[in-house]
């Protein structure tokens, strides 16, 4: 059977194609009974509605923002700083009659093809790795684009914080609360081989500001631990577990995200031992847990970082690729305290 189209429809009730297309997309601007007969006879020739992408091109604006994630894409739904971010971000959509397509791929050689083929108005770049492919098929899509988190791109619309100087404001903390044993629990990306300890550029940052606090107050770096582990819960219980098993035993230990910050507190319970009695466990990002927990971290402003982003892509206000740097906050909580004998 040939394809039905809107030229087929058109000449079965013997009326323009243009007409037929108003039936679909501009149903006011016919009379009701001629509409109801188009639509019957589209029925009757089982016409499945006009193409999304020709209605899209014709009308050069699709209505949608393509967020694109590195990692699984149950981690927009499952990861409290993801979700707090999208939130802000679909406000800014929903006051625009825009909606959101969450984009992930399950290799990096896919990500060229799926930018490609998005048929979207812009894209919002979500934390994702240096260098990765998607940047580079983001550029020759020339659609507008706005990288939230990381990696700062010169020439690039960005929204973040400086997480280098927010990560020494951390570091500092413990530092004058008398820790001299400090341990670090480092994020690596889920889908690489742990023996690469491979890391975002903006858990780099955080790792650079945490060594600029421990040089400036006069310690070597070389005495920190630093332990690559997952982004989660149980990579935090089984990384800050080996951090516990050294001797002597860090006083302090300070995860890049929360999430993991999270894990090692389970770890010190596991052994028996309390926080902030026997070590102190730092975060980074403040999502919702950490204040239930009672942990100390860098609070940065998570939704309104999307809302920013929308405004960008929705309100024409990107300009000449503005650098945007969010303010953050160093919260206190009873996860820390001066170490043992202090």
């Amino acid at each position: 059977m040939p394809r039905v189209t809107l030229k087929t429809i058109a000449e079965a009730v013997g009326v323009s194609r243009t007409t037929v297309s108003n039936a679909f997309s501009r149903p006011d601007q016919l009379n009701p009974e001629l509409r109801r007969r188009i639509l019957e006879v589209a029925e009757e020739l089982d016409y499945a509605g006009p193409d999304p992408a020709a209605r899209t091109l014709r009308r050069g604006k699709a209505g949608v923002i393509g967020v694109l994630l590195t990692e699984e894409l149950s981690y927009a739904f499952t990861d409290p700083y993801a979700v707090a971010f999208l939130r802000g971000l679909a406000e800014i959509a929903e006051a625009a009659s825009t909606s959101l397509l969450l984009m992930a791929w399950p290799d990096e050689a896919s990500a060229e093809r799926v930018v490609r083929e998005a048929i979207v108005d812009g894209f919002v770049a979500f934390c994702m790795d240096e260098g990765h492919p998607a940047l580079e098929a983001l550029h020759q899509r020339r659609l507008p684009f706005v990288i939230a988190g990381e990696p700062y791109v010169k020439g690039v619309p960005f929204v973040g914080i400086d997480d280098r100087a927010a990560a020494k404001t951390l570091c500092t903390h413990l530092l004058r609360l008398g820790h001299r044993r400090l341990a670090v629990l480092q994020a690596t990306h889920p889908r690489i081989n742990m023996d690469t300890a491979h890391m975002s550029s903006a858990i780099a940052d955080r790792l650079a500001g945490y060594r600029d606090a421990v040089l400036d107050a006069g310690l070597s770096w070389d005495d920190v631990a630093v332990r690559p582990t997952t982004h989660s819960r149980e990579g935090g219980r089984s990384g800050a577990a080996q951090l516990l098993d050294l001797y002597p035993r860090p006083t302090a230990i300070i995860a890049t995200t929360d999430l993991i910050a999270l894990g090692a507190l389970q770890a010190v319970a596991e052994r028996g031992l309390t926080v902030p009695g026997n070590v102190s466990i730092a975060g980074f990002d403040d999502i919702p847990e950490a204040g239930e927990a009672g942990l100390t971290t860098i609070r940065q402003p998570k939704s309104e970082k999307g809302r920013t982003v929308g405004r960008l892509l929705l309100e024409e206000t990107i300009g000449n690729a503005p650098r945007i740097l969010m303010p953050y906050e160093l919260i206190t909580r009873s996860s820390t305290s001066p170490p043992p004998g202090a």
